[in-house]
């Protein structure tokens, strides 16, 4: 093996590997933009309730204790980040999970998040 590293390799092949499957610098830099944007309380807590339904901004804000313009600012990064999609009947905008991938980030991370030790 010609391959130099910074410190001496205890498993070179396991090195090799993640470096062959490593997402490019962008498809990294998209992920932790992703977790940032998830990582807000009142952006997790808004995508939790939409995980129930399709809700409103005054539904919402219900929900997390917030008027509706501090809602439609967090909506509004969320819709961004294309966490959340949104549908209009007649005056209301309706909220829901963008796709099924979120939802399974929600349940996945909060069964982490609950299990013992």
């Amino acid at each position: 093996m010609n391959k130099s590293y910074l410190y001496d390799p205890h498993n070179p092949e396991l090195i090799e590997l993640a470096i062959q499957e490593m997402p490019c610098d962008q498809t990294t830099d998209s992920l932790s933009q992703f977790f940032k944007v998830m990582g807000d309380v009142t952006r997790l807590k808004l995508l939790m309730a939409l995980e129930k339904g399709e809700l409103c901004a005054s539904d919402l804000s219900n929900v997390v204790g917030l008027n509706r313009s501090a809602i439609s600012h967090q909506l509004k990064a969320l819709k961004t980040a294309k966490l959340v999609k949104s549908r209009k009947e007649g005056k209301t905008v309706y909220y829901s999970l963008d796709d099924e991938h979120i939802h399974s980030v929600l349940k996945v991370s909060l069964e982490h998040i609950l299990e013992e030790d």
